[in-house]
């Protein structure tokens, strides 16, 4: 599918990894809706880029279908991104105590059932597309991580999270086929976000050195870089790809 012409809506587009993807689906010709939480963030954004924003919590379904609506008023919605998440470190169990249910159930609503809220939503409106030059009604693209498979020591939850997203994505595809709607989940390392800015300068450099080649963080760029490439690739269809430097997250 080509992004230039083609309409777009990005979740998590505010900040970091979402960010990097509005930034350069404007830059090769989308129009670009970016719906976030941060609405701060998410309005600045908008104003640099040209776009829309809505803000969004991907766990809520009336504004998630309102984006999604929002973003196909502009035209037929081609391509859907989805960076929406969030974090929690604990230990199942341990001396310092139980893993509390509430930030485990958190983080599976937020990162799992808010992506699939998404997926269903912009998937519905690509089915109203007619197929384009290349015989296609639309992309969707969700983020997961390496930990899905390599979920460290406190990251029980976080894996669990990002692993359901990683187990939905050959299923939704071979649902979407016969309506041409691709599905395509990209699974980053360590990459320099905002959730790592906050590390001092020595813990970012120790991270990066952990990864084979490049030792060092990925840039948020280069994510973007791999969502262009999936959307125009006809090929990437019900793939997980991951992005990680060859990086295997040791267990601690």
């Amino acid at each position: 599918m080509k992004i230039q012409g083609a309409n777009a809506i990005v979740f998590g587009g505010a900040s970091g990894l979402g960010a990097a993807v509005a930034r350069r689906l404007v830059a090769d010709g989308a129009t670009l809706t970016i719906a976030d939480l941060q609405a701060e963030k998410g309005e600045a954004i908008a104003a640099e880029l040209g776009a829309t924003f809505c803000e969004v919590d991907v766990t809520d379904e009336a504004k998630v279908e309102a984006a999604v609506a929002t973003a196909a008023e502009q035209g037929p919605l081609r391509i859907s991104v989805t960076c929406a998440g969030i974090g929690w470190a604990q230990k199942t169990a341990s001396k310092k105590g139980i893993h509390p249910l509430l930030p485990f159930q958190m983080l599976v609503n937020v990162n799992l059932v808010g992506t699939f809220n998404v997926l269903r939503f912009a998937a519905t409106s690509m089915l109203t597309n007619e197929p384009d030059e290349g015989g296609e009604r639309g992309v969707c693209i969700q983020t997961a991580s390496i930990a899905a498979y390599d979920g460290q020591i406190g990251q029980i939850a976080y894996a669990a999270s990002k692993g359901g997203v990683v187990g939905m994505t050959l299923p939704a595809a071979r649902d979407l086929s016969r309506d041409f709607i691709r599905v395509n989940t990209i699974a980053p390392g360590l990459f320099d976000t905002p959730l790592l800015a906050a590390l001092p300068e020595e813990a970012r450099q120790a991270l990066g050195a952990q990864v084979p080649h490049p030792a060092r963080l990925g840039h948020p760029d280069e994510y973007a870089s791999l969502a262009a490439h999936v959307i125009e690739n006809q090929m990437l269809n019900g793939e997980v790809i991951r992005l990680d430097g060859a990086l295997r997250m040791p267990p601690r």
